[in-house]
């Protein structure tokens, strides 16, 4: 009896979210959150729940300008050491968003492991920006390589980090940004300040801050004053930029 070869997993890219644009000018790519280790198939519906909510603020945003907003749903679960997982997918939804609409921005938008991921993909050629909220960075090991940083230049790089995650530690990605910000001065960083890792208190905040990110990146629209600030302002003061209270209600 013939055995049945066992299906091949495959990432994907979910439905467009958000009010749908007639021509495409650019394309977020939202990475959710993962594990560390596991061979699982995530959940399609609660993977996503973490970013969606971005994607719909984003698409609306930036409807005039013909922003899509997609989802990627992973192979795995788990980064898995060094078949890194979620970097790769990330990478091939970067490529994928490309092969749909044409030769666009694509901006890396991850949350926790989804987080590193957008970091570690964010070297494709489509990538013209990376926001990571809450990154998931391994502990510094002497033995080990550092998290690469290379990829990241000639990107338009964003860091979210509470002071108070307890899972990803935020001291991890302010290294990381310092270690990029050296050769990439389009890098910066904002501390939330008393929050923890799913940044709850400052949810919509953190919300505005990537949206006004991306828009910039994607289509050249201007900055608010901080982003300006902190993308200007040499190391440390630029990567410990404090996510003021209320910002997105005056933005500019």
């Amino acid at each position: 009896m013939a055995q049945q070869a066992t299906p091949v997993r495959e990432a994907r890219l979910g439905r467009a979210l958000g009010p749908q644009t007639a021509a495409v000018s650019g394309v977020a790519v939202l990475l959710p959150a993962g594990d560390e280790v596991s061979g699982r198939r995530p959940s399609p519906v609660l993977a996503a729940t973490s970013v969606r909510a971005w994607g719909r603020r984003l698409t609306r945003a930036g409807r005039d300008e013909g922003l899509a907003a997609h989802v990627v749903h992973y192979r795995y679960r788990g980064w898995n050491g060094s078949e890194a997982h979620l970097a790769r997918d990330a990478a091939w939804a970067a490529g994928e968003a490309v092969r749909r609409y044409g030769d666009v921005p694509v901006c890396l938008i991850g949350v926790g492991m989804g987080g590193r991921a957008a970091l570690r993909a964010g070297g494709h050629e489509a990538v013209n920006s990376v926001v990571a909220v809450a990154p998931w960075l391994p502990e510094e090991d002497m033995a080990a390589p550092p998290e690469p940083v290379k990829q990241l230049s000639g990107r338009r790089v964003l860091i979210v980090h509470g002071t108070d995650d307890g899972r990803c530690d935020p001291e991890l990605s302010f290294r990381l940004a310092a270690r990029a910000k050296k050769a990439n001065r389009d890098v910066c960083r904002f501390e939330v300040h008393s929050d923890g890792h799913a940044l709850r208190h400052f949810r919509d905040e953190v919300a505005a801050l990537v949206e006004d990110f991306a828009m910039g990146a994607l289509f050249g629209r201007p900055f608010s004053r901080p982003v300006t600030d902190a993308l200007a302002a040499p190391p440390p003061l630029g990567l410990r930029m404090p996510l003021a209270v209320g910002f997105g209600k005056t933005l500019r």
